[in-house]
């Protein structure tokens, strides 16, 4: 049996946009470390400018940017409606941010224990520890 977890987006209203459903690898140092890593690369904007760097022109982009990194073949992961919970989740992600900064990332388990909160570089050396 796997790890489940659940990846939340949220936009700059704090509105949920939609959830991701991983159904394994959803610990810490498993997903975990695997979004922060992605979302490390980039910070958060309003209208691209052609200046280089990776870039994720609102909540939304970078929601979709996310589930296309790691959605490349049937199964593994799956979008269910903002809201959705306990459907087997051992982990919750939840990834929001400000124009102008890296993604903020907080991990709490499924009972709502706080793991670790942070920006993605932070929490890629946090949740490499777990």
């Amino acid at each position: 049996m796997g790890t489940r977890c659940l990846t939340v987006f949220k936009n700059d209203k704090n509105k949920e946009i939609c959830v991701m459903y991983r159904q394994f690898d959803g610990y810490p140092n498993g997903h975990g470390v695997e979004l922060a890593n992605f979302l490390s690369k980039g910070i958060i904007c309003n209208g691209l400018t052609g200046q280089p760097g990776k870039y994720f022109n609102g909540m939304e982009d970078l929601t979709a940017q996310v589930i296309s990194h790691l959605k490349n073949e049937p199964g593994g992961f799956y979008i269910h409606p903002a809201g959705t919970r306990d459907i087997w989740e051992e982990y919750i992600y939840t990834v929001t941010g400000e124009l102008g900064k890296e993604p903020i990332i907080e991990c709490h388990t499924a009972s709502g224990e706080l793991i670790a909160k942070g920006s993605a570089t932070i929490m890629i050396k946090k949740m490499s520890k777990e």
